[in-house]
């Protein structure tokens, strides 16, 4: 099979394309022809930063969390699927686990559920980390209709679904974003885009909540915005992130008594730890999408298995509006 592999790691570490033996099923696992798969901010780290994280898969690496595609093999001990269903996961890319850079990829079955009918194979490619990591967050912090709810990062990979997601769940929801084009995505959702370069964290809690602060906050951009979220959060609230990995005061959330969630989606796939939550998550999340209550923002650049490497220049330029997809 053709697969694209890193033969070093490194800030300019190229993808090269080769030829490799294709997986066969293993017991508990399904073999799927890949279709499309999604770059993610973990799949850049892991080409940058090499060893230096230790989820790092060893040389030569086949990359690619995400992906969606058909099942062309099932596995002993395997149920619930067969050769020709249509699927989607985040079951690779990382440690020892194959990515979905290649033709073929193999995954365990518990971290797998039928894709999205009412989507195609490149939009069910962007949902499943980011699908996972915002409803976890936000089943976390208990989301609930009549809530108010912030998120911070609301156009970007995890924030635009977890919007979407807290509106299906019956919240009010409001999102920082900075842009007209981000403003209009936010609304199109249903949520009340809050600019962040020119307000005030006081000045939105003010304008939103009468002073009282959001009773949930799903931080997406975390580090040093944190403190951001401590204060945007009501007394008692609820302050869930996916980048926590920053040294903080936690005077403020002390004494508001918050709940701090920290979402580390990966967990399953390294430590072969409940992976059958992620085939759970993934299976309401299908019905949710086709139920109408969330959509994958894609961007609009187009990428084929060749060109992996300008799909990661485009996610790390910035510049991307939405996911960034590469078609096999």
């Amino acid at each position: 099979m053709k697969a694209m592999v890193l033969n070093q790691y490194g800030e300019h570490a190229a993808f090269e394309q080769t030829e490799m033996t294709a997986p066969s099923a293993q017991p508990g696992q399904v073999i799927v022809r890949v279709a499309a798969t999604s770059i993610n901010t973990v799949d850049t780290m892991i080409r940058q930063m090499g060893k230096d994280l230790p989820l790092s898969p060893e040389l030569p690496a086949v990359l690619g969390m995400d992906f969606a595609g058909t099942i062309e093999a099932v596995g002993e001990g395997v149920s619930g699927f067969s050769p020709g269903d249509e699927v989607y996961g985040c079951a690779g890319g990382l440690a020892d686990l194959q990515g979905a850079l290649a033709e073929y990829m193999p995954a365990d079955a518990q971290l797998i559920a039928h894709k999205p009918k009412s989507l195609t194979m490149r939009e069910a490619a962007a949902l499943p980390l980011v699908g996972i990591t915002a409803f976890e967050g936000l089943q976390r912090a208990g989301v609930k209709a009549g809530q108010k709810v912030l998120i911070h990062g609301g156009t970007g990979g995890v924030g635009h679904v977890a919007v979407q997601l807290a509106k299906h769940f019956g919240a009010t929801v409001y999102s920082t974003a900075s842009g007209e084009q981000a403003f209009d995505i936010i609304k199109g959702y249903g949520a009340t885009p809050i600019d962040y370069k020119t307000e005030t964290v006081n000045d939105y809690v003010q304008a939103h909540t009468s002073g009282a602060g959001f009773d949930v906050v799903f931080d997406s951009v975390g580090g040093a915005n944190m403190t951001n979220s401590f204060e945007a959060a009501a007394l008692n609230g609820h302050v869930s992130t996916t980048v926590a990995m920053v040294e903080l005061d936690l005077m403020t959330a002390h004494f508001k008594d918050l709940s701090i969630h920290v979402v580390f989606m990966l967990i399953p796939m390294l430590h072969n730890h409940h992976r059958e939550a992620h085939g759970d998550i993934l299976a309401q999340l299908a019905q949710i999408v086709d139920q109408g209550g969330v959509k994958p923002l894609l961007d609009d650049q187009r990428f084929n298995l060749a060109e992996v490497g300008k799909a990661h220049d485009r996610l790390t330029s910035g510049q991307a509006i939405g996911k960034v997809v590469v078609e096999i």
